[in-house]
This record gives C-alpha cells, structure tokens and sequence, in this order.
C-alpha cells in the first residue's frame, strides 16, 4: 500500500499597503511633501513612464515584507503611471526608484535618517535628496561606481535625472523647474490662475472699449459725409 504524503503550501505572503506611520508630523512638511511630488508629477504629465509616488511602500525584494521604505517622494523612469497600494519591484521588471526625497521634522532622528540612507544606498537609488524644515538644509547623494556619493554643495544643484533645480537662500526650499517655472503649492497655483484670469478679463474689457471708442469715430465721419475706410 502506498501512502501519499500531502504537499505542504507555504503560506500566501502579505505585502501590506501601510506601515502604519503618519505621512508627516507637522502641517509644513506636509505642504511640502504634496508639493514636492505634484511638482514632479505635473513636470511628466506627458510621459506615461514616469511614476511619481508620495508615502508609497517600496518592497524591493519578493519574499520580504519586512524590508521595506515608503519616501516621502519617489520616481520611478521607466514603469507607467497608476495607481497602487504599493511598489512592489520585482512587478515592476525590477525598476528601483531612481530619485527619493525625505522631509525631515523636528521629530527625526539621526539613526532613522541613517537606516533610510542605508536602504537607499543598498537597493540602487540612484538620487538621494534630505531636507531639514527646521534648520533649512538641503542635503543629497548621487550614485556613482556603484554608491551613493554627497554632493559637496547643493545650492543651485541640478537633478541630473529630473534636471530641476534646488535653491535654500529665501529661507525655504524652493525647486525651479527646467523652464525657469517655481513649484509652488496648490493654493499658490490656484491665485496665479485667478490672476491670470483678472488679467484676461482686464484685457477683454480694454480691447471692448477700444472697439467701442472706434465704432462711435467711425459714426461720427460718416455723418460727416466721411468714408472712415477711407481714412
């Protein structure tokens, strides 16, 4: 008599979509964080292969749900835009973020900041960007044979990936994209439209009025006997 063994399943691993960490710990780098990851997005609303994520879960290898980093902003060149619950790499043809942003707070500390490094270091990122809200530093690595290496002065450094460039002198991090535009925030965006808005509505009443002011001359010539085409 034969006996079958039964075949054993391993169990289905779980990769969750939260770490259960708040995305930020104060209104400022919250603002900051949702601009620095809109700015980017709206830099490659065109390229279907840019993925831009801000506080996404980042699982670079299968069979580990432990080893794990969700940037504060990452991007991706080379898989397309979507939405997920997390970034799994190996489903990803095994594309690590290419550029990473971390929003330091008050609350941060030098060991934590340190393991993030590592991680990004370890798993190929290849642009790392730190900055510290409260005492306005700009910190970033570059990978080079093989490592991510500190960039010596960060004013005026341009993202070779994302060719954006960085400045701290006003006091606050600001990013300048490619054609010379500022990323601003939502609410900045929102009064430079009403501006813009103002400004057209102000051109169209002075274009009116000027029509208004020539058709009423042209009347007056033409009681006067006058061609006004013939002026």
């Amino acid at each position: 008599m034969t006996t079958t063994i039964p075949t054993q399943t391993l169990p289905e691993i779980i990769y969750p979509d939260s770490d259960g960490k708040p995305m930020s710990d104060n209104t400022k780098q919250f603002q900051l964080i949702v601009k620095i990851q809109g700015g980017i997005d709206a830099l490659f609303k065109d390229n279907e292969n840019v993925f831009v994520a801000g506080d996404l879960l980042w699982y670079p290898v299968k069979g580990d749900n432990k080893t794990r980093q969700a940037p504060d902003t990452m991007v991706v060149f080379g898989r397309p835009k979507g939405d997920r619950g997390s970034y799994q790499q190996w489903v990803e043809d095994n594309i690590a973020p290419q550029v990473v942003f971390e929003i330091i707070s008050p609350g941060n500390r030098m060991t934590a900041m340190f393991k993030l490094f590592k991680f990004y270091n370890n798993y190929g990122v290849e642009e790392c960007y730190f900055y510290d809200l409260k005492d306005n530093e700009l910190i970033g690595w570059v990978r080079s044979d093989g490592e991510l290496n500190y960039i010596e002065s960060m004013e005026g450094w341009v993202s070779p990936r994302l060719e954006i460039r960085f400045e701290t002198a006003s006091g606050d991090l600001e990013i300048y994209r490619p054609d010379g535009l500022k990323f601003v925030s939502y609410v900045e965006l929102s009064r430079q439209m009403e501006q813009a808005q103002q400004q057209m509505e102000q051109e169209r009443q002075e274009k009116e009025l000027a029509q208004q002011k020539a058709d009423r001359l042209s009347e007056k010539l033409r009681q006067m006997g006058i061609n006004p085409e013939e002026v």
